[in-house]
């Protein structure tokens, strides 16, 4: 008979912490199954699958603070994703909605921006679209506060602000020549310029 070996306290703790890790890695990744199903619908262009396992995974993380600090990268990924689908599908109500309860670093700023300069592009009457730019414009001012050294939010930023600033003086302006108010216009008398090439 063969002499029965035991395992010393060292062996019975690397057990436990090796079991403790991987009882830990399968609740882990089914409580964030909804975060890969939506990260695959998004990755295959089903956007409306991926909206909702992204609003599942939302509903999730809102359920426990700790998890929103202990998976943050997770979280911020399932909002900055929502917010862009929502973009994407032009649902820009939802786009609002979603931004005010995303943290910083899923850019809620600039998507709501984004969003609201949308719903003024499409607003026909003179004072709502204004509100709307303007809206548009403390969003983009934030969001440039918030990542100051994005050029693109930079961009976006300064268009709006020139296009409020030219609404203010020409509001009648109908949606379809917006643009063109950011165009330089040349001086009253001036000669325009011939274009070479």
């Amino acid at each position: 008979m063969s002499p029965v070996r035991t395992v010393g306290a060292p062996g019975m703790i690397v057990m436990i912490v090796v079991l403790a890790a991987g009882v830990a890695a399968i609740a882990y990744a089914r409580w964030t199954r909804a975060v890969a199903d939506a990260d695959a619908a998004l990755a295959d262009g089903r956007f409306e699958q991926a909206l909702a396992s992204y609003a599942e995974a939302e509903a999730r993380f809102d359920r426990s603070a700790a998890a929103k600090q202990l998976f943050a990268s997770d979280y911020r990924r399932v909002m900055a994703n929502q917010l862009w689908v929502l973009h994407r599908l032009e649902r820009y109500d939802e786009t609002i909605d979603v931004a005010t309860r995303a943290p910083e670093d899923a850019l809620p700023h600039f998507w709501s921006g984004v969003a609201f300069f949308e719903k003024g592009r499409a607003e026909e009457k003179p004072d709502p679209r204004l509100g709307w730019f303007n809206r548009a414009e403390e969003e983009f001012r934030r969001a440039v506060e918030a990542t100051p050294a994005d050029w693109d939010t930079k961009f976006d930023f300064e268009l709006v602000t020139r296009l409020v600033a030219e609404l203010r003086k020409q509001p009648q302006t109908p949606p379809k020549q917006l643009m063109q108010l950011l165009r330089p216009q040349p001086k009253p008398g001036a000669k325009p310029v011939k274009r070479v090439g």
